[in-house]
């Protein structure tokens, strides 16, 4: 092993803590800017950093480690940015009136699974949006109230308050963004 091939690795090591700050930062924008980047654009620009860090982390790494280390990497890449989308898709809360509840009722088939009830909340709201919520279970009785989450920019459909979690998401690209630095730090087997 030559003089520059330990630097290398050591500074692999830091190659998940990067590349976790600037998909972050990168999908933060994408998310929850009042102005952010074209779609286009921020696909591409966030495929790029999810596969491009990997392949950086490999090249630096090497050995037969590598592949295991870039694999984990970019798969806590991806749940920091559906952590961020998470976080962010639901932004605001109002707290809306139950109009009326309409309650529908799927029946299970021969293969299918069992009979479901999902109830339909009429709301009326402040400022007019969202103006429904489906949910599973019934949330409030006609006249009641029910606290929203939802995303003034209409992407993703309204939510009761609390029911959205990003702490599962984050707690996975923690972990797995964790080992893959640990992988690196680890080293080179000796008769690598």
């Amino acid at each position: 092993m030559s003089e520059v091939e330990p630097k290398v690795w050591r500074l692999a090591a830091l190659v998940p803590v990067v590349a976790a700050a600037a998909v972050y930062g990168w999908a933060r924008w994408c998310y929850a800017a009042a102005s952010p980047p074209s779609a286009t654009v921020a696909l591409v620009v966030g495929a790029a950093l999810v596969v491009g860090a990997p392949v950086v982390y490999f090249v630096c790494v090497r050995g037969s480690r590598s592949l295991f280390g870039a694999l984990l990497l970019a798969l806590g890449l991806l749940l920091t940015v559906t952590a961020t989308d998470q976080a962010a898709s639901r932004a605001e809360v109002a707290a809306c009136v139950v109009r009326e509840v309409k309650e529908q009722v799927n029946l299970g088939g021969e293969g299918l699974p069992a009979e479901r009830t999902t109830y339909r909340h009429l709301l009326n709201c402040p400022g007019g949006y969202p103006d429904e919520l489906t949910d599973g279970r019934r949330l409030a009785a006609r006249g009641g109230e029910v606290r929203v989450a939802y995303d003034p920019r209409h992407r993703v459909s309204p939510a009761p308050e609390g029911t959205g979690s990003s702490w599962t998401a984050a707690l996975g690209a923690v972990v797995l963004l964790v080992l893959s630095t640990l992988v690196a730090a680890a080293g080179p087997f000796r008769d690598e």
